[in-house]
């Protein structure tokens, strides 16, 4: 089967590499021309996946032209903030019977939209049914090692999510299937904005009671925002969902951990973003998660003080004061 990567980050170069070792016809589209340079004479993404060989059956190309023709599925992999203007680049490609797979987490910050919805506004001619969105617990740098993993793939059409987890199945790379795909979408999304604080909690010094309690009190913030945008509540305690969620918040891998942890340390946000290579998904994906908690009237209040901390200057242990002096509520 011949599959199209968009995006030669991390994780895009991860699954060109899990789809190749399942024998796919795999061509691996890099923007920059820096990285492409890089990986076609080193046969290796030195950037984003040092050590891991790029074998030269791959194709790695920069003509996003050539890279989608007459392919049969696409996976998307550019950061959320971006996938709208790599989209607009094939417009003219018909998609009709082209099978569509967002891998990235993350809402729009201008729309609001999820990836799914901004693939359905620019590729009108794309049937809403081929769509599918892959989230989980999958760090690119365990992936690629062959780490046991456990992911989800979420399409309205059950069938094509069917279709895409034996596309991607592997002995260590585990695929489960669901229809929900707002859920998936916004678990795999806002559980970012939630280890943002489970970071600033690191940096800050406070403990494991306190991370539990961010993590635990995260995951009932996100389902609740899921599910005032008619997501299944149960997706929230799957893959998506609480498994992301355990792992985002907790791993030496995770983006948006190491951004909290650093500003909870005293950095500025500007500083910590300027010196990474990768993207934190979780920085920009709060400003979406707060103005649709406004915009919906659901109660955030970790994702507030996060955005309060992120973007008004906020001192970590004032924001947690404030989260820990709210009125009583009940747990459920």
């Amino acid at each position: 089967m011949k599959i199209t990567v968009i995006g030669a980050g991390s994780w895009g170069t991860t699954l060109a590499l899990l789809l190749f070792s399942n024998r796919h016809d795999v061509t691996l589209w890099s923007h920059r021309k820096e990285d492409l340079d890089n990986i076609l004479n080193k046969r290796e993404n030195t950037v984003f996946l040092p050590g891991v060989k790029i074998p030269n059956e791959l194709i790695v190309t920069g003509d996003l032209e050539e890279a989608t023709h007459q392919t049969e599925v696409i996976v998307t992999a550019v950061p959320s903030q971006h996938l709208r203007s790599v989209l607009k680049q094939i417009t003219h490609v018909n998609t009709r019977e082209t099978v569509i797979v967002n891998v990235a987490k993350g809402i729009e910050n201008d729309t609001l939209m999820t990836m799914s919805e901004v693939i359905a506004e620019v590729l009108l001619g794309h049937p809403l049914a081929k769509t599918a969105i892959l989230s989980g617990p999958s760090f690119a740098e365990e992936v690629s090692k062959k780490i046991p993993t456990a992911v989800v793939v979420a399409s309205p059409d059950f069938e094509t999510a069917k279709f895409v987890q034996q596309i991607f199945l592997t002995p260590y790379f585990r695929v489960y299937a669901s229809d929900d795909v707002r859920g998936v979408e916004l678990g795999g999304s806002l559980k970012n904005v939630i280890a943002v604080g489970a970071g600033l909690c690191d940096g800050a010094g406070y403990g494991d009671n306190t991370k539990a309690a961010i993590m635990t009190r995260g995951i009932v913030e996100i389902a609740r925002l899921g599910i005032a945008m008619n997501a299944n509540p149960k997706t929230f305690s799957g893959l998506s969902g609480i498994g992301d969620l355990i792992a985002t918040c907790m791993s030496k891998h995770s983006r948006n951990r190491h951004v909290g942890e650093e500003i909870g340390r005293g950095r500025k946000l500007p500083d910590v973003l300027n010196e990474m290579v990768m993207v934190a998904e979780g920085v920009q994906t709060t400003v979406s998660a707060c103005e649709l908690a406004k915009k919906l009237a659901v109660e955030v209040p970790i994702m507030t003080e996060v955005y309060n901390v992120l973007f008004n200057g906020k001192n970590p242990q004032d924001a947690t004061l404030d989260l820990m002096t709210r009125d009583p509520k009940g747990e459920l």
